[in-house]
């Protein structure tokens, strides 16, 4: 098999930056894709040589048309594929005898249309394999390279997009289009522009690579409706941000997941795809956005402004009500108000009116002018105690709205700090608001807005610069006797392993398990409670039961073999009256650990990202509380920290209302041993750790309570 990952990178240079292109299947009618794309190539002013490949025409648009692409007697770089899905593959064969590498399906009716899709898209494949072809698509809207040196729209898109520094990759065409249009609206450009589809060949991965060395690249956004490869696109994130430091942005679609099935287990019923994709995502450094709008407002703050050392902004404005409004959100984003210094605070006194307010927020108030406006602006930007701005204005009948704004933009470019705007309103604002769109100042349309794209502008450079190493994950501990155990379980049939058979397999990766012993009549329980020492706890063993407390399947504090011997005969009376008939393997007799606090450990095998391990407060409310955090194996150290820090009831952990702090350090130890047993057991679907009990610091973590669910 070859290594499609480094053709891929290759080949992707001659896709956006061809000498030559061929379109193949055009034609000269206006308003169809066919005939669109070859227009757009030739509007667009492509750098290159444009070749129209048409069975039944001589000509289209002046220029010579082929019948086929190997017809053309010189080299084609690149090729656009516009015929039915039902004769794409013959085109991208004779792609393949002409050499050409580089190729765009734009092409309908392959997986999206079911089996016989399917089947097309991988006799697709089989030909770009045989060829070293490289292809985006099919079922794409094309390809935009906004680039000078190339000019290429290899698209059906109805707009060819400003230059910028922004690349925006989706899966979605018809979502493509609508960008371009509110791009277009807010004078944003772009570097890139993909709409990859069916994402056959190349993928997000691919795409993320080679922006990572894409000069005219500064951030990189992608809309995502489905992920195959969750660790390959964790990875690349990964080295795109700590190798280029691009910020990468991702919508993904389908937050909801309706009609799903009932988990077997705490962390099965938990673990949703979202919480799964939001997770993963935070691990590999990527920002997640909620829609459109969120997305370019985070991205424009990245490439119009400088990063803020510190996060401590000043806000400006010409009334109370939204400086007030902006300092809450600002406060609950983490976002700090600047405490001017006194030199700030005396030139504010000086120059505006003795009823405007100079603490921060400043009200320069409502008659203000641009001479205010650079004046609070200007004081704001010298003052050390301050690392960005926040700038408000409402329509007045005397406000000078496009003077503001051109102000704005030139005190702005003197100082190495950013600025964010919000000129509230529509009609009246929208000269001033395109004004500072055309100078790169970020506007948003509600002033609370400006907070979350600062926040997350801050927190990466933050992220970036960290200077202590991240421990490298240890290697895989592998156990030959779990894998017997699993192994012969699922050879009888069994999907679900309880307590005794879960800490079997759970003590092989040194998770510290308790003392314990299966017992199957009461005078069996009573020696083995003897020989591991009082107090003991006792619980009922069943394939069939998973909450064994509301069976009456659990007694704790046994303190004596005859309290033992009646626990027996108690636990098996109950389940056998609630639940008549039930086979019952056995009555667990283990330890009983001291009073400390209840977690709970989970690990899910998810379809997309592989193993996924869970945390939160444990004990029977667990589903209730949802108080949980998520990571993908492998897990580090630093990570488990992160995940015991996330939860709300890490307080508790930390010690809260006089406690003393809980062994941290020994749970997030445990955390990354459960990472390791995960990624030595495929067959693992769900487990469960539930509860694991933290004692004091110092005094270790033990499970009490476990459980397996196999594929």
């Amino acid at each position: 098999m070859k290594d499609r990952g480094k053709l891929h990178h290759k080949n992707l240079q001659t896709l956006f930056y061809p000498k030559s292109v061929a379109v193949i299947g055009t034609n000269k009618v206006t308003g169809t894709v066919p005939g669109d794309i070859f227009i757009n190539i030739l509007h667009a002013d492509l750098q290159g040589i444009i070749y129209p490949v048409s069975p039944r025409e001589k000509s289209i648009g002046g220029v010579k048309a082929y019948k086929y692409v190997i017809d053309i007697e010189e080299e084609v770089d690149l090729a656009v594929i516009v015929f039915p899905s039902s004769v794409a593959k013959l085109a991208l064969e004779q792609c393949g005898q002409k050499g050409i590498k580089s190729v765009i399906i734009i092409s309908a009716g392959f997986r999206e249309v079911g089996e016989k899709g399917q089947a097309k898209e991988k006799e697709l494949l089989e030909i770009a394999e045989k060829y070293d072809i490289s292809f985006i698509g099919p079922n794409c809207l094309g390809v935009i390279n906004t680039d000078p040196v190339s000019r290429l729209n290899a698209s059906f898109a109805r707009k060819f997009p400003a230059e910028g520094n922004i690349a925006f990759l989706s899966q979605s065409g018809a979502l493509c289009t609508a960008v371009l249009d509110y791009a277009q609206a807010k004078n944003i450009g772009f570097s890139k522009f993909v709409s990859f589809g069916n994402k056959t060949d190349i993928s997000e991965i691919d795409l993320l690579y080679y922006l990572m060395e894409d000069k005219k690249t500064k951030v990189i956004l992608l809309y995502l409706e489905e992920i195959t490869d969750g660790p390959g696109l964790m990875k690349a994130a990964r080295d795109v941000i700590e190798k280029s430091h691009k910020p990468i942005l991702i919508i993904k679609s389908g937050r909801t997941e309706e009609g799903a099935s009932a988990a077997a287990s705490h962390t099965g019923s938990l673990a949703g795809k979202d919480e799964i994709c939001d997770a993963a995502f935070k691990q590999a450094g990527i920002i997640r956005c909620e829609n459109i709008e969120e997305m370019f407002n985070i991205a424009i703050a990245f490439v119009y402004q400088p990063e803020p050392k510190l996060n401590r902004i000043a806000i400006i404005t010409n009334a109370g009500g939204p400086g007030v409004l902006t300092t809450d959100a600002a406060i609950k984003s983490g976002i700090h108000l600047a405490q001017f210094s006194e030199e700030t605070t005396l030139a504010l006194k000086r120059s505006l009116p003795s009823t405007a307010n100079i603490n921060n927020p400043v009200d320069v108030i409502g008659d203000a002018r641009a001479d205010r406006y650079v004046a609070a602006i200007s004081a704001a930007f010298k003052d050390e105690n301050v690392d960005g701005l926040f700038v408000i204005l409402t329509p007045q009948s005397m406000t000078d709205i496009n003077t503001i704004a051109k102000e704005i933009a030139t005190v702005a470019s003197q100082f190495d700090k950013p600025i964010y705007t919000s000129f509230m309103g529509e009609a009246d604002v929208a000269s001033g608001i395109q004004i500072l769109q055309k100078h790169n100042i970020p506007h948003y349309i509600l002033p609370e807005s400006m907070c979350k794209p600062f926040m997350k502008v801050y927190q990466f450079h933050q992220q970036i610069s960290k200077s202590e190493t991240i421990t490298e994950a240890a290697a895989v501990y592998k156990s030959k006797e779990a894998k017997k155990r699993i192994n012969s379980a699922l050879n009888s049939n069994k999907k679900f392993l309880h307590e005794f058979e879960a800490t079997q397999i759970v003590s092989e990766y040194k998770l510290p398990v308790l003392k314990s012993g299966l017992t199957t009549s009461a005078e069996e329980a009573a020696e083995v409670a003897k020989t591991i020492g009082f107090p003991v706890v006792m619980k009922v063993m069943s394939e069939k039961i998973v909450h064994k407390f509301d069976v009456g399947g659990v007694i704790l504090n046994i303190n004596s073999e005859i309290e033992a011997a009646e626990a027996f005969l108690k636990i098996t009376d109950s389940v056998q009256k609630i639940l008549p008939g039930i086979k019952i393997d056995g009555i667990l007799v283990s330890k009983q650990v001291p009073e400390g606090l209840e977690v709970i450990l989970g690990i899910k095998k998810d379809p997309s990202f592989g193993d996924v391990i869970m945390f939160g407060i444990g004990g029977i409310f667990v589903e209730i509380f949802k108080d949980v955090s998520f990571r993908v194996a492998p897990i580090q150290k630093n990570v488990a920290f992160e995940m015991i820090q996330e939860i709300k009831a890490s307080k508790l952990l930390l010690g809260a209302r006089g406690k003393k702090p809980a062994d941290i350090e020994c749970l997030a130890e445990t955390i990354v041993k459960l990472s390791n047993l995960a990624l030595d057991n495929p067959n693992i679907k769900e487990l469960d750790i539930n509860p694991l009990i933290v004692l004091e610091l110092g005094k270790g973590c033990f499970v009490a309570d476990a459980k397996i669910v196999l594929k």
